[in-house]
C-alpha cells in the first residue's frame, strides 16, 4: 500500500490543532522558561516545545510558556485546504472558522494586535505569528509544513480528531475480492429470502398465494430494471433496501388477503369479497408506504453515499410495491374471479 504510513498517522493523530495565546519565548530550554514564570507553572499556563527551520536552513529548537485555554480549536474549523502563498512560496493551510468561532477570535486578535499566538499540533508548537490585524473567519496557517504535512493538516481540521489515542495491535491488509465476497453473500441472502417468503404465500394462502409472488416478482423486475437503465451500483445498503422492499411487498399482500379473508367469512360473494378487500386495505398500505417513503428521502437528503443507496433502492422498490401489490394483484384476482364458476370459492 503507498500510503501506508501516511494512513497511520492521520489515523493516530488525536491530537487537535489549536491556537494559543503566548505568554513568553522563545526560550532554550524548559529550564529557562520555568525561569521566567518563577520556577513554577501557573495553572492556567503550559510550557511547549517547538522545532522548525530558519533561514539558512538549520533547525531550531525552543519552549514556549502558553495560555493553557486555547483560543480555538479543531471542532472551530469549518473547512481547510492546502494552498501555497503566493508572495513567499511557503506551503499552507487556508481555513474558514465558524460563524461562533469567528466571532470569538475577532474579538481575540481585535485585542492583542501586535502580540503573539502559537499554532499547536500534536502537542508541539508548529509556528508562532504576530498579530498584524484583527481577523474573523478566514485565516492561513503558514510554516516550514511538507506537502505531505499540508494534506493532513488540512484533512484533520476538516474531519476532526479522535478524542482517545490508539495502540496499533494488529495491521491486516484487505483486498478488493473481500468487497465482492460481500455482496455475493448479500445477493445470496436476498434470493433465498424471497424463496422463502415465496414458498410460505403459496402455503398459507393457497392458490392467492401465487398472485402475492407474481407480484412479488415483479416489483423485483422493476427495481433491477431501474437500476440497470440509471447503471447504479449494487452495493450492500442497496441489497438491504432490496430485502426491505420484500417484506414490505409482502406485508402490503398480506393486509389484503388478510381483508378478503374477512370478507369472506363474513358470507359475500367472492367479487364483493375482493372488492371490499383492497378498498380497505388500500388506506393502510398507502399509509405505511408514504411514511417509510419520508423517511427515506430523509436519508438521501442528509446521508453519505452508502445511506443514499439504501434510501434509493428502497423508495424505488415502495413505488413499484405500490404498483404491483395493489394494482397488478387487482388484475390478476380479476382475471381470476371471471374464470370462477357459479359458486365457486376464491383460493385464500
Amino acid at each position: 500500500m503507498e500510503n501506508e504510513s501516511q494512513i497511520e498517522s492521520i489515523i493516530q493523530g488525536t491530537n487537535r490543532l489549536e491556537i494559543h495565546a503566548v505568554v513568553g519565548g522563545p526560550y532554550k530550554d524548559e529550564q529557562e522558561a520555568l525561569a521566567s514564570v518563577g520556577g513554577s507553572v501557573p495553572a492556567d499556563q503550559e510550557l511547549k516545545s517547538f522545532s522548525g527551520v530558519v533561514e539558512g536552513g538549520s533547525s531550531v529548537e525552543s519552549v514556549y510558556v502558553l495560555q493553557r485555554a486555547s483560543v480555538v480549536a479543531g471542532n472551530d474549523f469549518r473547512s481547510a485546504d492546502p494552498s501555497v502563498n503566493s508572495n513567499t512560496g511557503q506551503r499552507e493551510v487556508q481555513f474558514t472558522l465558524t460563524n461562533e468561532a469567528g466571532d470569538k477570535f475577532y474579538d481575540y486578535t481585535s485585542k492583542n494586535v501586535g502580540r503573539s499566538m502559537a499554532v499547536v499540533m500534536n502537542d508541539r508548537v508548529r509556528e508562532v505569528a504576530t498579530i498584524q490585524s484583527a481577523i474573523r473567519d478566514r485565516g492561513e496557517i503558514t510554516g516550514s509544513f511538507s506537502a505531505d504535512e499540508v494534506a493532513a493538516l488540512s484533512k484533520l481540521l476538516r474531519t476532526g480528531a479522535l478524542p482517545a489515542s490508539l495502540q496499533q495491535m494488529e495491521k491486516r491488509f484487505v483486498g478488493a475480492s473481500l468487497g465482492a465476497d460481500s455482496i455475493r453473500q448479500g445477493v445470496t441472502a436476498a434470493i433465498v429470502g424471497v424463496m422463502v417468503v415465496m414458498v410460505f404465500m403459496l402455503i398459507y394462502y393457497r392458490g392467492s398465494g401465487i398472485n402475492a409472488d407474481v407480484a412479488l416478482i415483479l416489483n423485483l423486475v422493476i427495481l433491477l430494471g431501474f437500476m440497470g437503465a440509471f447503471s447504479a451500483t449494487l452495493t450492500l445498503p442497496g441489497i438491504a433496501g432490496v430485502i426491505l422492499t420484500i417484506g414490505m411487498g409482502v406485508d402490503s399482500n398480506v393486509l389484503i388477503f388478510e381483508r378478503i379473508r374477512e370478507e369472506v367469512r363474513a358470507g359475500k360473494a367472492p367479487s364483493a369479497a375482493v372488492d371490499q378487500g383492497f378498498a380497505h386495505a388500500w388506506v393502510t398500505i398507502v399509509d405505511t408506504h408514504v411514511t417509510t417513503i419520508v423517511s427515506a428521502a430523509i436519508l438521501f437528503l442528509f446521508g453519505t453515499g452508502p445511506v443514499k443507496g439504501f434510501a434509493t433502492t428502497l423508495t424505488v422498490g415502495l413505488l413499484a410495491n405500490l404498483f404491483t401489490a395493489v394494482f397488478v394483484s387487482r388484475v390478476i384476482f380479476d382475471a381470476h374471479l371471471n374464470k370462477l364458476g357459479q359458486g365457486q370459492k376464491v383460493s385464500i
